[in-house]
């Protein structure tokens, strides 16, 4: 008898009609590898006749189940991403996750339910719910280490977006090659016949400022460190170092900076050439076009989340570094003349 067209199929109707075992209908539907061993030909074609004559469409929940995975991705966000002053430097990153779990037909799971102690958010804590997931990628300047050593340590398939150093093994990530990037921008500077490259920025603390940092004092024969803060202060120092181009590690010391060079009747690049090291990371109002990279934020994501879902798979962990894309931008340029240190 034909099973009552008002309800769903099961994979018993489909063994009923086939006249197989349900197991055998459960190998076929879900490609299992000693499938083809175990079934003839002849049996495997009649299930797959059947399923498409009655338009069966297996119930995904299960075959999620019966594989051992949910095909549920989580993102854990070490800052808020959605607030205005992060929302646009985040953004992107969240685009390319969401086309690459789409593309792969994973769901995405946001975990926010982690508390705020002693001002740091932590993966692991008394509620947290990772295992909810298959798998993990993780969003932020600075990780958490203790996490991250967790992490590794129990084997939970994780990406992080950004480079990071070791924690007790390798850490799976996909970062900007911000050393090359810099460099480069530092040859362009070079070549224009920029003598003194400084650098405004701390050079330490996360992965990044440090790549940023080690990429310039690879390149510079005389390194000259500006400390942030006050732009009056950092640029009485560039002028005392007879700097005539300066990398500026945050975006909006670089606004500062060129406002108060301007308001001392410096021309930028004239004077002084002002070139950034990556996006903004929160909205700065400027009518400057600076010259700079680009951060590979959109791809990065998507290849996170590609990363992790061969990690859960079975695959290899992968640290990845992606190129900054150059930024020509209106302020670096030949200097109008070259100034040496202050006595």
């Amino acid at each position: 008898m034909p099973p009552d067209p008002s309800r769903r199929l099961t994979q018993r109707d489909i063994a009923r009609l086939a006249g197989v075992s349900q197991t055998t209908v459960s190998l076929v539907l879900n490609n299992r590898a000693d499938a083809e061993s175990r079934i003839p030909a002849e049996t495997r074609d009649r299930v797959l006749r059947v399923i498409t004559e009655t338009g069966y469409v297996a119930d995904p929940a299960a075959r999620r189940l019966a594989a051992g995975r949910n095909r549920i991705l989580g993102v854990f966000t070490y800052e808020p991403v959605f607030p205005s002053a992060t929302g646009d430097f985040y953004h992107p990153f969240l685009v390319g996750i969401e086309e690459s779990a789409e593309h792969r037909g994973c769901d995405l799971l946001l975990f926010t339910s982690a508390p705020v102690v002693d001002g740091r958010k932590r993966v692991y804590h008394q509620d947290h719910r990772l295992r909810l997931a298959d798998g993990c990628v993780l969003l932020g300047r600075e990780l958490d280490r203790e996490d991250l050593t967790r992490l590794v340590s129990e084997g939970y398939p994780f990406v992080s977006v950004g480079r990071r150093d070791d924690a007790g093994g390798p850490v799976p990530y996909v970062g900007a090659d911000y050393r090359a990037a810099v460099r480069e921008l530092v040859d362009r500077a070079r070549a224009l016949g920029h003598e003194r490259v400084a650098y405004l920025g701390q050079g330490t603390g996360p992965e990044s400022y440090v790549d940023r940092h080690r990429g310039y004092a690879e390149a510079v024969p005389a390194p000259v460190l500006v400390a942030p803060g006050d732009p009056a202060a950092a640029l009485d120092r560039l002028l005392a170092a007879g700097a005539t181009a300066v990398l500026s590690e945050e975006y909006a010391d670089a606004v500062a900076l060129a406002g108060q060079a301007r308001g001392r009747g410096l021309s930028v690049p004239g004077d002084l050439s002002i070139v950034t090291l990556g996006d903004p990371t929160r909205p700065v109002p400027t009518d400057i076009d600076f010259t700079g990279f680009l951060i590979p934020r959109r791809e990065m994501g998507r290849q996170a989340v590609e990363d992790l879902t061969e990690l859960i798979e079975g695959g290899t962990p992968l640290q990845r570094l992606l190129p900054c894309e150059y930024a020509r931008g209106a302020t670096l340029a030949a200097p109008t003349h070259t100034r040496g240190p202050r006595a």
